[in-house]
């Protein structure tokens, strides 16, 4: 089982949203401002969490409040704007667990490099203005934490199992530093290219997404769209500053995924794709074959099908990963008459596999080996290709070589399966 959360968000995302939604799931408060505090910026901001109503419904609300004492001396106010690399060494001297560090450090750095591919500047020289500064650490590194603290799972690249719904545009005006801006402000729309995010247009002229949880989104999610089949654990709900239209509420769906597996095997997503041929030279399907293994294919096949008037035809189907899912469908569409080709999704549970050399008294052979949790051989299979060609070398019977093969595996792993 995995646990993973989706952030469904149909008036945008900021970061207070993000915090306010995460402390909805039953992260303390304490906990955010213990671990915020070790930043050093504990004296310019105060975290306050409130229930708000927003058009009927009940969320949380996280407010970054800042003291202003240090408004009135000059130079104070000054060096307040804070640069990616003083912001990075605050982050990484404040020891934060280390997933959090991680997701932090990530966060920043996408955003000054959206903000300094619009100012035409390095990402370094990025400067966080006064307030957005405080705000955002507060917001970004809040969010890591909070994630971090409901035990979400890391994908591969060790990010958070993250999705997010599209993302609406919102439009309008918004003021900043330099005057009147569009929405989206131009860091938001970099952030969007960076990561080619879908967006639509709910029809709400406000800022709806800031770059604060632009940059969240377009970092930590693994995936934009529709939520990923789930079992729903809990809901936390985190309140927008405005009243819209409707609800400004972002939701984080907690959920675990709904496949269970046997400890011993791993669950993965394959992409089928199939289409029925009924006009084409034989000779051509073995073109394609080999056409789709080179692409990544992981198994070809076709089945005998009777079709419209009485036609004999081939069900083709392909099994591939799905980032090889384009390649495939392109040599299909290439090589065959076909028209339309179906594509489904599925769970396939797979044993963990290694390939092992074996030395013969005829040469080396390659065997693959799987096998169920740490210890349980499940199967043991020597590859086709390099006893064939043994076979035809020494006068050989296949078979033959294929025993000698096991043997041999076997012997030298002292496994003797009680069939034998």
């Amino acid at each position: 089982m995995s646990k993973f959360a989706y952030i469904q968000c149909p008036t945008g995302i900021s970061g207070d949203m993000c915090l306010g939604a995460l402390v909805s799931l039953g992260v303390p408060e304490e906990y955010l401002i213990e671990k915020l505090n070790k930043l050093g910026i504990e004296h310019e901001y105060k975290l306050r969490t409130e229930l708000v109503h927003r058009n009927g419904q009940e969320a949380t609300k996280v407010h970054v409040d800042l003291t202003h004492h240090h408004h009135h001396e000059d130079e104070h106010h000054h060096h307040h704007g804070r640069h990616l690399p003083e912001i990075e060494q605050m982050i990484l001297k404040a020891k934060l667990p280390s997933r959090a560090e991680a997701w932090s450090l990530a966060v920043f750095r996408q955003l000054a490099v959206a903000e300094g591919a619009v100012h035409g500047i390095a990402p370094e020289k990025v400067h966080f203005h006064e307030v957005g500064a405080v705000d955002a650490i507060a917001d970004i590194v809040g969010t890591c934490l909070g994630l971090d603290w409901l035990g979400i799972d890391s994908n591969d690249e060790g990010m958070p199992l993250l999705y997010c719904s599209a993302l609406p545009t919102g439009g309008g005006t918004v003021r900043a530093a330099h005057g009147l801006m569009a929405v989206p402000v131009p860091a938001v729309l970099k952030l969007w290219e960076m990561r080619s995010c879908p967006v639509y247009s709910n029809g709400i002229d406000k800022e709806l997404v800031t770059p604060t949880g632009a940059a969240i989104a377009t970092t930590l999610a693994t995936d934009f769209g529709a939520p990923p089949p789930m079992t729903i654990k809990q809901v936390g709900l985190g309140a927008g500053s405005i009243n819209l239209p409707i609800p400004n509420i972002l939701q984080l769906w907690l959920g675990e995924t709904t496949i269970p597996s046997a400890d011993n095997s791993l669950i993965e997503t394959i992409s089928i794709l199939e289409t029925q041929i009924d006009d084409l030279n034989p000779q051509a399907i073995g073109y394609i074959f080999e056409g789709l293994f080179a692409a990544g294919a992981v198994d070809v096949f076709t089945s005998a099908i009777g079709m419209k008037k009485s036609r004999p035809g081939i069900l083709l189907t392909v099994i591939c990963h799905p980032e090889n899912l384009l390649k495939c469908e392109e040599i299909i569409f290439r090589e065959t008459t076909t028209l339309g080709i179906r594509r489904s999704t599925q769970q396939r549970a797979i044993l963990q596999r290694e390939i092992q050399q074996v030395e013969t008294q005829y040469g080396v052979v390659r065997v693959k080996v799987a096998w169920m949790g740490k210890e349980v051989i499940a199967n043991v299979q020597p590859e086709y290709e390099d006893c064939a060609e043994l076979a035809r070398k020494y006068n050989i019977p296949w078979r033959e070589i294929q025993q000698i093969v096991l043997h041999y595996w076997h012997t030298k792993n002292n496994v003797y399966k009680t069939s034998q």
